[in-house]
């Protein structure tokens, strides 16, 4: 039933834009039997491309996962869109072709969804991983889960597993879930490996293969073993690293397959149980009184969180996956990966004996722990 409803699946890139996704629609329609007029039209715009092994490959499989399990609902899909002014075309063009639910998946895109939400108040946009701030609008949500736990996580593998306790860490932008999860990485290394540090590169790009090599070169020469990252598209820095015989720790999607000897394993999204939930909150017209009409957020403590920890490698041995699975209850508890004492580059305590930040707080997060070698700028 639910794939007899979805009628039309478009994905463009963004120098087809406009045209080619209505054309493509168009054509996708008339395969149908004429579709459905009471289907929910739902838009999605991606970053990047939806194959890149990495988070829009995530988001994508997500919004696949939820056509598959929401009845009525005709999907609309846009691919390399960017975090510009551009994308509000990307998106206009999909409310022009019936989008009534819109979700921007890339954290660049909130400002310019919201001023698309403001000029179509009867579409309903989701943001993935922003905070919706000041401009708060009856018509706009944002929602992500507390992924720093699992990346603290796949830190306990990573500092066990490390022979020169010399770790690398590769992101994009310095922005607070960015630098939570490099700290948390970091903790969870020297929670089993005290001598564990961290170097860390920016590449000021989601995902610039070029620029990406470089950083998995330069962290190797500077005796690091192992190589884990924030960025959107992971294969190049996953299958350089793996060509350098040294180890991975992957993030938002299971790259597994791209080192088979050096995986240590990762942390990856599994959305679609979640945005199907959104899709049905909005189709049963109770958007407005739920939580996600502002800023909602799930992690281990909430028990709907929508991340899964990729495999282990076989470098990962089962006295380790203990310790793992030890740290993960703790968390389900009501723990914290970021639970004093934690002190910053400079040795300053930030949370004291016990502590531990809300998740808001974490999302204002704006220091490198202790044992993190970079800048933040």
């Amino acid at each position: 039933m639910p794939r007899s409803l979805r009628v039309a699946a478009v994905v463009c890139g963004l120098a087809l834009l406009a045209g080619a996704c209505s054309s493509s629609s168009d054509s996708s329609s008339s395969d149908t039997t004429g579709g459905d007029d009471d289907a929910t039209t739902v838009g999605f715009i991606y970053v990047g491309p939806k194959d890149d092994f990495g988070y829009n490959q995530a988001a994508y499989e997500g919004s696949e996962a939820m056509a598959e399990t929401v009845d009525g609902v005709e999907l609309l899909q846009a691919e390399n869109v960017p975090e510009t002014a551009e994308s509000e075309q990307v998106m206009q063009d999909m409310i022009d072709q019936g989008a009534e639910i819109i979700f921007a998946t890339s954290y660049g895109h909130l400002e310019f969804a919201q001023n698309v939400a403001e000029r179509n108040p009867d579409v309903t946009f989701v943001h993935q991983g922003g905070l919706e701030g000041d401009n708060q609008l009856d018509n706009v949500g944002t929602y992500f889960g507390t992924v720093y736990e699992p990346v603290y996580l796949a830190g306990i593998a990573a500092g066990e597993s490390t022979e020169t306790d010399t770790l690398g860490y590769i992101y994009a932008f310095p922005i607070p879930q960015t630098l939570a999860n490099i700290n948390a990485f970091t903790l969870g290394a020297q929670s089993v490996n005290p001598d564990a540090e961290v170097i860390t590169i920016s590449t000021g790009s989601w995902c610039d293969p070029a620029v990406q090599a470089e950083a998995v070169a330069s962290l190797l020469d500077q005796d690091v073993d192992v190589i884990s990252q924030h960025q959107d598209c992971t294969k190049t820095i996953i299958e350089a690293t793996e060509a350098a015989g040294a180890m991975t720790v992957g993030y938002h999607y299971d790259a597994s397959e791209l080192a088979p000897e050096g995986w240590v394993t990762g942390s990856e999204w599994d959305w679609g149980p979640l945005y199907s939930d959104i899709v049905e909150t909005i189709q049963a017209g109770e958007f407005a009184e739920s939580d996600y009409n502002g800023d909602f957020r799930v992690g281990l403590q909430t028990g709907d969180n929508p991340f899964v920890q990729s495999p282990f490698g076989t470098m990962v041995s089962e006295e380790t996956i203990a310790l793992i699975e030890e740290a993960k209850q703790r968390f389900i508890d009501g723990g914290s990966p970021f639970e004093g004492v934690v002190k910053n580059q400079d040795g300053e305590v930030v949370y004291d004996e016990g502590e531990q930040p809300t998740y808001d707080e974490v999302e204002q997060m704006d220091f490198f722990v202790e044992g993190v070698t970079g800048t933040i700028g």
